[in-house]
């Protein structure tokens, strides 16, 4: 498996489905005109999309205080640049229907790893900026992406068996993705947001996560180091354990200088939430 091979097939990929087509064009005039009427009708549309919207906003940890059963409350509550990131979700896993085992989490725990990560970084960044948390926990949403893509390349090769006992074994998966494959799950993200035409910025920003690039505007750096807080603290080998969530408040306040206390607050929360499922 090579780069060229991971950039090959993403190439080969088909564009999302029409109904991600029919909602991004609903946003396409922005945020603060999007036609909320039409956005729960074209949701409603799709069944499979509604029932994986209202699962995913019920889950004891996203965030929202009471039982949601329709889509058109789920948007009223979950705003509709929220139910965006569900949808885009949903798309891309339509797209990328692969067996997560390789890692030791099952499909529905690596799903349930991202809702953490989007969550998390919702409600820790709403603390620090409340409209780039917005953007950010969208990006956290779909941000291992690349994961997936990887673990469909490897089904396809002769390495399967000696990266799954790699990758368990590791301690660090962006130095050993980087050993092994010679890049890491998130410049492949970004890769394949680059092929769906997603927001520009997120691929900017997962190709400086790994990079070490030091020339980096102060806002583009901070949204790299907010990315790297989340994917500390939830993560295919932590999620949101003593030692994640201590690493996690180390880079805040050493790279960020913010305080970390409302970090730990919120991260604590979502454990106890995450832990009582």
């Amino acid at each position: 498996m090579t780069y060229e091979s991971i950039v090959k097939n993403i190439d080969k990929m088909p564009p999302l489905s029409d109904v991600v087509r029919d909602i991004r064009a609903l946003y396409a005039g922005g945020l603060e005109n999007v036609n909320t009427a039409k956005l729960v009708k074209i949701i409603e549309s799709d069944i499979m999309l509604s029932a994986n919207i209202l699962k995913t906003v019920n889950s004891p940890y996203y965030g929202l205080s009471q039982k949601i059963s329709s889509i058109s409350h789920a948007v009223m509550l979950s705003g509709v640049e929220k139910t965006y990131s569900l949808v885009l979700r949903y798309a891309m896993g339509l797209q990328l229907q692969i067996d997560t085992e390789i890692y030791g989490f099952n499909n529905v725990q690596f799903n349930e790893m991202c809702i953490l990560q989007s969550s998390l970084m919702m409600q820790w960044y709403a603390r620090v900026n409340i409209r780039d948390a917005h953007l950010l926990a969208l990006l956290a949403f779909i941000m291992e992406s690349g994961k997936i893509v990887i673990a469909g390349e490897l089904m396809n090769s002769d390495y399967l068996e000696e990266y799954r006992k790699g990758f368990l074994a590791c301690t660090n998966i962006q130095e050993y993705e980087k050993e092994f494959l010679g890049l890491t799950s998130y410049y492949v993200s970004a890769i394949l947001f680059e092929h769906w035409n997603l927001e520009p910025m997120y691929t900017e920003i997962l190709i400086a996560l790994d990079s070490g690039q030091e020339d980096l505007d102060p806002k583009m750096q901070e949204y790299v180091n907010a990315v790297h807080v989340i994917r500390t603290a939830v993560n295919l080998k932590e999620v949101l354990t003593d030692i994640s969530i201590d690493k996690a408040c180390k880079i805040i306040e050493d790279d960020m200088h913010l305080n970390s206390e409302k970090f730990r607050a919120v991260a604590q929360k979502i454990r106890e939430a995450y832990e009582q499922t």
